[in-house]
């Protein structure tokens, strides 16, 4: 019987492209991707989009950066964009404060090489906590390598630590050429897009009103794509802003009530939206089959090694732990009954950066959005939802899943979760501090 959700599901009068199974590639490491993603510039000859949250400037930034302008030497017409977070490209990681950003690593590139690349901040908001381009999706002709990372040494596995996603080469000319029209149309016309190759680094009076505008009109816009095909297998590419008429969200959470057998959720933090824990609740006391997979604490970009001085961003994972503890033993009796499975990730002194949807082996939803408060409202996210009707994409998927859970641990028992007391003291007196005055829930919602 199909549910009454599927009949109503906003998916099916979205438009969409057919693919060809073999249109899709799933990349399987954080070398992997390293290694597809300098092909693929190598190999480009029309045009290559990077869009990111940030491309550092550290050692494999400019690796890509030396890639790019040698395509450019060997290809004079390549055109090469490049779309980052306009707040975060004019500062350093958390927790270095001396840092110029990376504007200014832009700027030295379009020095050298005058216009070989173009780099363009995209500002959502004033200030980058509250909200940022969370927008994914590499373009190389017809080719899309679409993951939740952005660049730098550690999400690409430079040295020696790395930070896990999910990585996927699709092909299709159709695709490549809307994401494109996007960047094009959408963006760069705005006054809030910021190139940074010659402009000092500076805000305009009419900044802020200019973002908010820009806001409006992001939130209303949606990726063109005028074919509505037949076929078995397609991809819906989908971008949301804000709480209200966000497709994207709409579609993701539809699609979870549309669960018939078995729903798989990949996320880095474990800090669910009311939107999702409702579904889930609902699909359990129905007796579908659920596994969340989380990063484990130490998995979290945001921890702090216990030997390194404590910042308050460093509360973040225990925050999202105390939550899971809580969520795990309200609904024990499912992991009881083999209803619900809890997946911990940790591998060593690596980070988890996961986030995706799976509903049974018709929907998959790659995407950056991390399935928290903060994307659903904050970001401007985007994905691609496969639908693959006759399951052909199950073998791909599955071999991608068993490569996931290797370094994971079933979480069988709420008790096995550390409680607040096992904490580092410093955390202890900000955790009790944040639980007096109610923070905690607003800290979780713009982290």
């Amino acid at each position: 019987m199909v549910s009454i959700y599927r009949r109503k599901s906003l998916l099916d009068k979205l438009p969409k492209t057919a693919i060809l199974k073999d249109d899709i590639e799933i990349l399987l490491s954080a070398k992997d991707y390293l290694t597809q993603l300098l092909a693929l510039i190598d190999n480009a000859t029309q045009r290559i989009y990077l869009t990111v949250l940030y491309l550092e400037d550290d050692e494999v930034g400019r690796v890509i950066v030396e890639h790019l302008i040698a395509a450019k030497q060997r290809q004079p017409g390549l055109d090469i964009k490049v779309f980052v977070d306009f707040h975060r490209a004019r500062r350093g990681l958390i927790g270095h404060d001396n840092s110029e950003g990376n504007a200014g690593f832009y700027q030295k590139i379009d020095q050298e090489y005058p216009d070989f690349i173009k780099f363009y901040g995209v500002a959502v908001k004033q200030r980058e906590v509250f909200g940022v381009l969370h927008l994914k999706g590499m373009i190389f002709d017809n080719k899309i390598l679409y993951t939740g990372a952005s660049i730098n040494n550690i999400y690409l596995h430079y040295q020696d630590k790395y930070r896990y996603d999910r990585y996927s080469v699709i092909n299709s000319p159709a695709l490549a050429d809307s994401l494109t029209h996007f960047l094009n149309q959408r963006l760069i016309a705005s006054p809030c897009v910021y190139l940074f190759n010659r402009q000092p680094v500076a805000l305009q009076k009419k900044f802020r009103s200019q973002v908010a505008q820009q806001r409006r009109q992001l939130s209303r816009t949606d990726y063109e794509l005028a074919e509505m095909p037949t076929s078995d297998l397609t991809i819906t590419p989908l971008i949301g802003l804000g709480k209200r008429a966000n497709k994207l969200n709409t579609v993701i959470e539809q699609q979870l009530r549309a669960t018939e057998h078995k729903l798989v959720l990949y996320t880095p933090y474990f800090n669910l939206p009311r939107a999702l824990t409702r579904p889930i609740i609902k699909l359990l006391k129905q007796g579908k089959t659920i596994e969340i997979v989380i990063g484990d604490k130490r998995a979290s970009d945001f921890f702090i090694p216990e030997d390194q001085p404590f910042r308050k961003i460093g509360l973040i994972p225990y925050l999202y732990e105390v939550s899971l503890r809580q969520f795990v033993k309200k609904h024990q009796n499912y992991i009881d009954n083999g209803l619900l499975t809890i997946r911990l990730w940790r591998h060593e002194q690596n980070s988890f950066h996961l986030k995706g949807v799976r509903v049974d082996d018709r929907i998959h939803i790659l995407t950056g959005n991390n399935l928290n408060p903060r994307a659903w409202r904050l970001d401007i996210e985007n994905g691609l939802v496969i639908e693959d009707k006759k399951a052909q994409l199950a073998p791909l998927f599955d071999q991608e899943h068993e490569q996931i859970i290797t370094h994971t641990r079933a979480v069988t028992n709420w008790q096995q979760i550390d409680d607040e007391s096992a904490y580092p003291q410093a955390v202890q007196l900000w955790l009790k501090r944040l639980h007096r005055t109610k923070l905690d829930k607003l800290f979780q919602q713009y982290m």
